[in-house]
């Protein structure tokens, strides 16, 4: 089998953000919300265990140490903001080290370990989506003070908004049996209570302004390090019942896509699969040089390095070409924990 090449994809990437370029301009500012796989250090400033401020997190980062981002260097999101020629970092909402001047061209509001459901954040002490939004009002305050309020607006309209929530609703929450939703729901009816939450987070931010909204689609969650991981009995591999829910959970998110942009005029709200391109990698990391040592040395799974695992995100970003709008899919790849 062929090898795909870091320098092929790396063109790929290049030729797509090449049709960004009259985009760019458009975009004044990345604003984020989530979990850890977009935390960029929110959870350092907060009291709760769910920490990754130590080493070998930011062990490629500019300097080699920890920066409250659960990766070993920059977040998908941070590779996003620069290829619209913004920051090569979006700063942590919480983060003292930048003001309202940085988060006028980005902003992270995401909270490792956090979900859709409020009981998720509670397993760990962390922040709950709701206060992501309530920082995300605040947010805006600061900026009309700073900027004024017809250019506060024009950010917050034109900005590219990146959402990445739902894994810890499952891995931390349900199938933990530590909340007690196991017992309220079935797995079909819960998938069905998050999606209730999606839908009301959405439509929040919407009202408040965003117009530009990337929702990540789940990923193979029965396929990452800790399950598999804990799937030691079973030779570690894949656990297929989690990753059946995940596919169903992210047909159900893209109908409720499809709902609101028809619902909700202007809305620009687009679902970013990440699912089988990970699974893609997981079995056959050889085709994805120079990855494969990340995933698996021969045909045994690497636990010792398992908090590189590969992480994806497909962003969808519109591009504006003659007055004709575009879709570009852009394939970002940073090393992260994938949680």
């Amino acid at each position: 089998m062929a090898t795909t090449s870091f320098p092929n994809l790396f063109l790929h990437l290049l030729l797509c953000l090449s049709s960004l370029a009259a985009a760019s301009a458009r975009v004044p500012a990345v604003i984020v919300f989530g979990d850890s796989t977009v935390d960029a250090g929110n959870n350092n400033q907060i009291k709760t265990v769910l920490k990754s401020n130590f080493l070998p997190y930011g062990r490629d980062f500019t300097g080699g140490l920890p920066t409250g981002r659960f990766c070993n260097g920059r977040l998908a999101t941070d590779f996003i903001s620069e290829a619209f020629g913004l920051p090569s970092l979006v700063p942590a909402y919480l983060d003292p080290a930048y003001t309202i001047q940085d988060f006028a061209k980005g902003v992270c509001f995401a909270s490792a370990g956090t979900g859709l459901d409020n009981a998720t954040s509670d397993v760990l002490s962390v922040i709950p989506l709701w206060k992501e939004v309530e920082y995300f009002k605040e947010y805006q305050k600061k900026l009309r003070r700073h900027v004024g309020k017809a250019r506060a607006r024009n950010i917050v309209r034109e900005a590219v908004y990146v959402v990445s929530i739902g894994t810890n609703d499952f891995l931390e929450n349900y199938f933990l049996l530590v909340t007690g939703r196991f017992k309220q729901f079935t797995v079909e009816e819960f998938e069905d209570f998050l999606i209730d939450r999606a839908a009301d987070f959405l439509t929040a931010i919407y009202r408040l302004g965003a117009r530009k909204i990337s929702f990540t689609g789940l990923s193979a969650i029965g396929c990452l390090p800790l399950e598999r991981t804990t799937n030691a009995l079973q030779g570690g591999g894949c656990i297929e019942e989690y990753n059946k829910v995940a596919r169903d959970f992210n047909v159900k998110l893209q109908a409720l896509i499809a709902r609101l942009c028809a619902s909700l005029p202007g809305l620009k709200l687009r679902y970013s699969p990440v699912y089988d391109s990970l699974l893609r990698i997981i079995r056959s990391p050889s085709s994805y040089a120079p990855f494969s040592g990340l995933v698996r040395h021969g045909n045994v799974y690497d636990y010792n390095r398992s908090f590189t695992y590969i992480y994806i995100s497909f962003i969808n970003l519109e591009s504006h070409s003659s007055g004709t709008d575009t879709v570009c899919s852009v394939l970002w790849i940073s090393r992260c924990d994938g949680r």
